[in-house]
């Protein structure tokens, strides 16, 4: 677990640990803004807790496929302020130890290194397992996205132009990849 310490003053202390069924509610909250307000995810419609329990229990705590949060504490109460995971870029056995990473953040919670921070986690834990290639897909425009990848040690290797329609216009999709060492 990463502890990210704040000055008492500026911002609550943050944790990255691997997600509980009682984070669902915020994970839900932070990924429909997405849903409902950017082309970052091509889901249409809204989801529900209920409808990503499912999901939730197809992640590992070690593995190949996690999903994090990142807690941020205050006041004494505990808030998902974002989460990352890695899961399978294709069903069939020869992808395995491919995995598509993701990340979310609440709208608010940027331009504090949180980000940077939870995908840092994720993706020192997916060294210690037998991943060999991460991908981010990542709808296009979105700098602060391929900023971050490329930070992070992520090369573009492949655009599909106009593969998804949301807002009623179409969007392309970048995919960035990184290495693992193993």
């Amino acid at each position: 677990m990463t502890r990210v310490e704040s000055h008492p003053d500026t911002a609550p202390e943050a944790i990255v640990r691997a997600a509980r069924a009682g984070d669902l509610p915020g994970i839900v909250g932070i990924y429909n803004h997405y849903v409902r307000h950017t082309a970052m995810t091509f889901d249409l419609e809204p989801t529900s807790v209920e409808a990503r329990r499912e999901w939730l229990a197809g992640f590992e705590v070690e593995g190949r496929h996690q999903l994090l949060v990142l807690a941020e504490h205050a006041g004494g109460h505990e808030t998902v302020t974002g989460y990352a995971y890695s899961s399978a870029i294709r069903p069939r056995a020869a992808y395995d130890r491919s995995v598509e990473t993701s990340i979310y953040l609440h709208p608010e919670a940027g331009g504090r290194g949180l980000g940077t921070r939870l995908y840092t986690e994720l993706l020192d834990r997916l060294a210690c397992t037998d991943v060999h290639r991460c991908y981010g897909v990542i709808t296009v425009p979105n700098p602060e996205s391929i900023r971050l990848h490329e930070k992070l040690g992520f090369v573009e290797v492949g655009r599909l132009t106009e593969c998804g329609r949301k807002f009623d216009r179409w969007w392309d999709v970048v995919w960035m990849e990184k290495g693992m060492e193993t």
